[in-house]
């Protein structure tokens, strides 16, 4: 199967859906992106295909990795707003969504909107602020609304929260409940560079001579274009055999002896979205299973929980999962 994929993506397919400018598109910012940050190849990717299906994505690594510089560089790459929110333990719902401010020219109160309102919304250490905010946050995600005295204020397209947490450091942090981790496509866990990569980096900061990042990224992709790009993913096509090989899958989370929590029906609908981009990014206008396969784990990661045993013996989700894959026939 692997090896019809690889040939599969060497061909050129009379495609029904023209997808030459989405394919440019990305790779215009991976190239950007690539002006700066080294490695990080399969980060960059997944955050390219959950802005391309309207998710939220949770970046977790250690410290000084960059999470933060790729998500603002990332942002950097669309011609939209950004704004960057530092969750700390006293930040309040009115902070983030913003508060009515009593205009005394008009003798009435006025909505002042909070930094939520933007196009891609970078929220450092989500963990760090207390449930309430929390809740505020993941209501304004899902709705892609908010209400404030009596009046619902839409968020502008595109919307999109990348938030990072810190994995290591647990003292002063709310974990994020499963209801509200359900809440994003993806959970992308980013590691250390490799010796090669590392080099890299500290060639690539010499060269800058002090210069910032984001001066050396350019925007590359403009709204209306996303829009279009969208569009066309919506309209990609899926076999009946690969429902099923998606309902497979996530049904098997919900009943492995290894897992105390599968994935959910939005999970299915997550790795449906995805593979349908991975697709279209690979210029095919149909899913293979392999798309679904890439899919899976970024998916999956945050929705399904080990067995406290399974994690006393340091067995990870991602191993779990592609156990799960492996003991799913692949439609052919």
């Amino acid at each position: 199967m692997e090896h019809n994929e690889e040939n599969t993506n060497d061909l050129n397919f009379d495609n029904r859906i023209p997808l030459e400018n989405l394919q440019k598109a990305v790779a215009d910012i991976k190239a950007e992106l690539a002006k700066v940050i080294v490695g990080q190849e399969k980060f960059m990717e997944l955050l390219i295909v959950s802005l391309l299906v309207d998710g939220h994505v949770l970046i977790e690594g250690v410290p000084g990795i960059a999470k933060t510089v790729t998500a603002k560089l990332f942002a950097k790459t669309l011609k939209t707003d950004f704004s960057r929110i530092q969750f700390t333990p006293d930040l309040m719902p009115s902070d983030i969504l913003g508060t009515s401010v009593f205009n005394a020219k008009t003798s009435d109160f006025e909505f002042k909107k909070g930094p939520i309102f933007s196009n891609i919304i970078l929220i450092d250490e989500i963990n760090r602020a207390p449930a309430k905010t929390q809740a505020a946050l993941f209501e304004t995600m899902e709705e892609r609304q908010m209400t404030m005295d009596g009046t619902t204020y839409p968020m502008d397209a595109p919307f999109m929260v990348l938030a990072t947490q810190n994995p290591i450091e647990q003292e002063g942090t709310y974990a994020l409940p499963e209801a509200q981790l359900d809440r994003f496509i993806f959970k992308i866990k980013v590691d250390y560079p490799s010796l090669e990569e590392e080099i890299l980096v500290l060639k690539t900061h010499h060269e800058r001579k002090g210069k910032l990042p984001q001066t050396q990224i350019k925007d590359v992709l403009k709204p209306k274009e996303l829009a279009a790009f969208k569009a066309q993913i919506q309209d990609i096509i899926v076999e009946e055999k690969i429902f099923k090989y998606i309902a497979d899958i996530i049904g098997k989370t919900r009943k492995h002896p290894h897992l105390y929590l599968g994935g959910s029906p939005r999970a299915s609908i997550a790795a449906l979205n995805t593979a349908k981009a991975f697709a279209a990014v690979n210029g095919r206008d149909f899913v293979t299973p392999e798309d679904v396969k890439k899919a899976l784990v970024p998916v999956l990661n945050h929705r399904v929980i080990l067995t406290p045993e399974r994690e006393m013996e340091g067995m990870t989700t991602e191993s779990v999962i592609a156990m799960i894959t492996e003991s799913v026939e692949i439609p052919r």
